[in-house]
């Protein structure tokens, strides 16, 4: 199993020039980013954890921009996104984007995406209807495959519809970077199971977290597909333990992904003693 490293991504945070150096010499696999664009100020999504949503959400920078600077300093670290929020962007200009950072990173690219969880904060960003959000994640996904696998590439959906056009540069990575799908509901599972190259939950979100593996992996069955080659990457949120890890890593899990926590996102002097903590983990995974 590996082991990877999440963070908030804030102005307060470790530069990620710092922090991908540290991860990359302490033997992490990879480096995630969240994405918010923007924050509503009146707002009635409740957030999803429940009481109020901690500060450092208002001061997240732009995850591309940040995993082109780690690319910029390491060679072997993976670079993620968990999770992008493809919706509220362009679809050509964020596809574009997408490559340029597979090129620059000479392959290293995941992309965990979903469908967010706030209701204002979407509606600013897009005209796609809220009601319809897991459709219209799942063409922009089909269509962005097309972008990077097709010289003159063509798409009609239902939310998504575009003729053809050229769009150049490719991805390094044939087809693309893989897409993870980063949802905890049976709905959101089932998508995952359907259509993307990997399932990226937390473990707070599933009450018993072995059965949901095993519902994920019987569901990537039931459509065809092979649960072995459908990677999962479980983001760990609950209080971390070397006997934590080693049962995700028992249960099938092809990643952790690890992180400060949402108590200490505003603490950075915490990051480099929890990375040398569990870097001497990484030969047991």
């Amino acid at each position: 199993m590996h082991l990877g490293f999440t963070s908030m991504n804030t102005v307060d945070d470790l530069a990620p020039a710092v922090l991908a150096r540290a991860l990359e010499e302490a033997g992490f696999e990879s480096l995630w980013y969240g994405e918010h664009s923007h924050i509503p100020i009146s707002r009635k999504s409740p957030y999803p954890p429940g009481g109020e949503m901690p500060e450092p959400y208002k001061k997240i920078m732009d995850p591309y921009v940040s995993l082109t600077a780690a690319a910029a300093v390491t060679e072997r670290l993976k670079l993620g996104t968990g999770i992008a929020l493809l919706l509220e962007r362009e679809l050509f200009s964020q596809a574009l984007t997408i490559v340029t950072l597979d090129r620059l990173s000479n392959g290293r690219l995941m992309i965990g995406c979903g469908v967010g969880w706030n209701e204002e904060g979407f509606e600013n960003a897009t005209r796609l209807p809220w009601k319809r959000r897991y459709l219209a994640l799942e063409e922009t996904v089909a269509a962005q495959r097309v972008l990077f696998d097709e010289a003159e590439p063509e798409f009609h959906g239902e939310l998504i519809d575009f003729d053809p056009v050229w769009f150049e540069p490719k991805p390094l990575q044939a087809g693309g970077p893989p897409i993870l799908f980063g949802a905890m509901g049976p709905l959101g599972r089932r998508h995952a199971a359907r259509w993307a190259d990997g399932w990226l939950p937390a473990d707070v979100g599933m009450p018993d977290v072995e059965a949901g593996i095993r519902d994920f992996r019987q569901q990537v069955r039931h459509f065809g597909r092979d649960p072995d080659e459908v990677e999962i990457t479980l983001v760990v949120m609950s209080p971390l333990t070397a006997d934590l890890l080693k049962g995700y890593r028992d249960l099938g899990v092809h990643r952790c992904n690890i992180g400060v926590g949402g108590e200490n996102w505003d603490k950075p002097e915490i990051v480099m003693p929890m990375i040398e903590e569990f870097s001497r983990l990484i030969p047991e995974l």
